[in-house]
């Protein structure tokens, strides 16, 4: 995978957590900084762990599907970025009407961290079949999507709950993107 693609790649799984701290910043608009670096190190340390524990599931089955890698990867990222847009869609058509809490606590992020990553696990067993420098890929995943969530939040301050929507959508496009670029890499490259 080259390092255009990985980035790529590693802002599409950013776009959840970019998300979600958009709207914590428009929820939680007196957020210390402090506050705000703890849940943006949380999303890029789940972000980061998740593809590597995905990578160590994949690894002992990779061989037996080498051939296949690049539906696997079309198919786990298409279906990954398809959901993201229908998730944003639907959020769109029926907007939830519930108060905001009062504090963002550790737990709720927490929960926000563990619920934006798990689709960076699907991915690490796509990185396992394309024998991807595991490392390098969830270092990179990990540190975007810290600098994406932590300006998520400043964003979300600034512009408000539209912004979230749209990174959203656009993380979903772009790893829809990267799967159909690795599909056609590998047919036709």
């Amino acid at each position: 995978m080259g390092t255009t693609t990985l980035i790529l790649l590693a802002l599409g799984l950013a776009m959840d957590a970019a998300a979600v701290s958009v709207s914590n910043g428009v929820s939680y608009p007196n957020v210390r900084t402090k506050t705000a670096l703890t849940y943006a190190a949380l999303f890029g340390l789940f972000q980061a762990g998740m593809p590597a524990a995905g990578y160590l599931a994949g690894r002992g089955f990779s061989r037996l599907i080498s051939s296949l890698d690049h539906w696997i990867a079309l198919l786990l990222l298409g279906f990954i970025g398809g959901k993201m847009i229908w998730e944003s869609v639907e959020r769109l058509r029926r907007p939830e009407q519930a108060p905001a809490a009062p504090r963002l606590t550790r737990s709720m992020m927490l929960a926000q961290a563990v619920a934006t990553s798990i689709d960076a696990l699907a991915v690490g067993v796509s990185f396992a079949v394309m024998n991807v420098n595991i490392l390098v890929a969830c270092l990179s995943i990990g540190l975007i999507t810290f600098g994406c969530s932590l300006a998520g939040t400043w964003l979300g301050r600034r512009f408000g709950q539209l912004l979230g929507r749209a990174a959203e959508i656009f993380g979903g496009l772009l790893l829809i993107v990267i799967g159909l670029r690795i599909f056609v890499e590998h047919m036709f490259g």
